[in-house]
């Protein structure tokens, strides 16, 4: 794995002040493994009691509103979870495309605030079943992804991507090696297309049924920087295996 891996937990719609010693015990645990940067992303109520909690580590927000501010009942601004003291934002999310009717264009907006705003950015793009299974999964993504990419000169320096297929996301089921290092290899072309030698310093994650028990392996593929993890994150048992995982394979 050519660039320092890039491990962060989205714990989606769970977590209250009760569970705020998980994120006090994966950073304790992270704070000597330097070889992976790690990041948990909460929700907006967590963010400032999870930074108090954890000084130092890493800690994102899971979404932010397409526009810097206005009338928006219920949505939080990139400046907003700044200030609440999150250093990170996930864009983009397929639950957010899928189920909110997100638009590439809003996700373009939602980046580039968040760069302007100086938080690390993870965009996610991925394919349904589908898509998948009209085999056209690579054009799909490649497509979407040059469509929500940010045009802007600093986005290498904050920009990671995700690639999730949605089949996979909560299922249990994962695609095969080959398909995610054809998938990683588009999403790169893509960048190199768009930045040129700065695509080189962007992330490619991979997020989708990731556990300890096959990250190893996917960490292994070629094209892989990192993984996005959802509900194996929530616990630090199911979460530092993945960590773990990923500082070997930085070693390799």
């Amino acid at each position: 794995m050519a660039k320092r891996p890039f491990v962060a937990g989205n714990w989606k719609m769970h977590g209250t002040r009760a569970e705020l010693g998980n994120i006090t015990h994966v950073s304790i645990e992270t704070e000597t493994i330097d070889e992976v940067l790690v990041a948990l992303c909460v929700p907006a109520t967590l963010i400032t009691r999870a930074v108090a909690a954890s000084p130092g580590f890493l800690i994102g927000a899971q979404d932010i509103h397409h526009e810097p501010k206005g009338a928006f009942t219920g949505s939080v601004s990139a400046q907003m979870v700044k200030d609440a003291g999150a250093k990170l934002t996930i864009v983009g999310h397929s639950e957010r495309r899928e189920l909110l009717g997100e638009t590439n264009a809003q996700v373009r907006a939602k980046a580039e605030l968040a760069i302007d705003a100086g938080l690390k950015t993870i965009l996610c793009v991925g394919e349904s079943l589908a898509v998948r299974e009209t085999g056209q999964a690579l054009n799909f993504v490649g497509d979407q992804l040059d469509a929500s990419l940010p045009d802007m000169v600093t986005a290498p320096i904050h920009l990671s991507i995700a690639y999730e297929p949605i089949w996979a996301i909560g299922t249990g089921k994962v695609p095969s090696a080959g398909d995610i290092e054809a998938m990683h290899a588009r999403i790169r072309e893509v960048l190199e297309r768009r930045y040129g030698e700065g695509a080189a310093s962007i992330r490619i994650l991979y997020g989708g049924s990731v556990k300890g028990s096959n990250a190893a392996d996917i960490f292994a593929i070629d094209g892989v920087d990192g993984a996005l993890v959802g509900g194996a994150s929530l616990a630090p048992d199911d979460f530092m295996p993945i960590v773990h995982a990923a500082a070997a394979a930085a070693k390799d």
